[in-house]
């Protein structure tokens, strides 16, 4: 453990190249497809969209270069026969979004570190390197050539006199396939649910297998809350014709009323006032907790609580960071920094619902 009490400020990590690799259980389907499926136009030229997994105690089989003399951020070093080589990223891709979000503008470092958070599952957009420099030559805004929304939506919603303010209608004698009718200033649509959207977990379990009796029951199970993993008609289409599974780990969690806390600090005569440890959180993972908070001294007047878990520093995830990385990162500024944390209870709802935590965002 390593108290946060007076201490000197020092550099953090400066490594700037990261190492994926693959599942070798994963199969060989689901290929990546052009954006442009209905323009009469070659696939080269247009972004390419990868939804890679593996196991904890594998990479994803690519590494991310920075080069001198040369824009974006490189792919290189795709492993013979791994995951990314299989699903089709090429050595000289340029990568322009992770789960999602615009990188090709961001701090290289800031990118891995992205990827670094999205643990064993990740959604890449990638543009080969011929078509990107001829786009960047001409000027070409790329973020243009993205769907500006490709993730499903997570929403928790706590039911009224009348009910959750949602029905469930699907194919008749189809399993899996649920749309919702959202009532106007209900529950559901204060709770962000789409109207017309397409509903693929029910707390936290895919209901791909249910069928409209066995959902209604589970519903009824539920009791007063309920959280729905729904996907707009364009989010669903978009995973749809690309043959990928649209999963919790993906979602938009800005709709739930489980958040992160932003902790802003400048040290005192006393340093911060708190204590950082290192502890397992469940199912093997390891996280940094925050203690012994010391009346009256920065942390406790930034509102930190015990046992809260760290999620980030400064702006950046420390997902994949161990203790003393951890440690330095806090270090960097001496007299002050920003904590992103979350409380025990909302840590729970989030590992219930099998998504990580709101830092992969950042």
């Amino acid at each position: 453990a390593a108290a946060m009490k007076q201490t000197k400020g020092f550099e953090g990590d400066k490594a700037s190249i990261i190492k994926f690799e693959f599942n070798p259980k994963d199969g060989i389907d689901n290929p990546a497809l052009s954006l442009a499926e209905d323009m009469d136009v070659e696939a080269a030229g247009q972004p390419r969209f990868y939804l890679l997994s593996k196991d904890s105690a594998e990479t994803f089989g690519f590494c991310l270069h920075e080069e001198l003399g040369c824009q974006g951020h490189i792919v290189r070093q795709v492993e013979l026969g791994g995951l990314a080589q299989r699903r089709g990223l090429q050595d000289g891709d340029r990568l322009l979004q992770v789960n999602g979000l615009f990188v090709d503008h961001m701090d290289h470092q800031r990118v891995v570190q992205k990827i670094k958070a999205s643990g064993n599952q990740v959604l890449l957009a990638v543009l080969d390197g011929y078509s990107y420099e001829a786009a960047k030559a001409l000027g070409r805004d790329l973020s243009q050539l993205l769907p500006t929304d490709i993730r499903p939506r997570l929403c928790h919603i706590t039911r009224d006199k009348s009910g959750f303010g949602f029905s469930v209608s699907g194919p008749e004698g189809v399993k899996g396939t649920f749309q919702l009718s959202v009532r106007r200033d209900g529950p559901a649509e204060r709770a962000g649910v789409p109207p017309g959207s397409w509903l693929l977990e029910l707390n936290g379990a895919s209901v791909r297998s249910c069928s409209h009796t066995q959902l209604a029951r589970k519903l009824k199970q539920s009791g007063s809350k309920v959280t729905l993993l729904v996907a707009s008609d364009a989010v669903e289409e978009f995973y749809r014709l690309r043959g990928l599974q649209v999963t919790a780990a993906l979602a938009d969690t800005s709709w739930l009323p489980f958040k992160a806390r932003e902790l802003c600090m400048v040290k005192g005569a006393g340093g911060y006032g708190f204590l950082l440890k290192e502890d397992d959180y469940g199912s093997g993972a390891v996280g940094q907790f925050l203690w012994e908070i010391d009346a009256g001294l920065p942390a406790e007047q930034a509102g930190m609580k015990e046992g809260d878990r760290l999620l980030a520093v400064n702006g950046e995830s420390i997902e994949g960071l161990d203790h003393e990385q951890t440690v330095r990162r806090i270090r960097t500024h001496e007299d002050r920094v920003t904590l992103l944390v979350i409380d025990p209870a909302s840590d729970e709802f989030y590992r219930s619902v099998c998504v990580r935590s709101p830092a992969v965002w950042l």
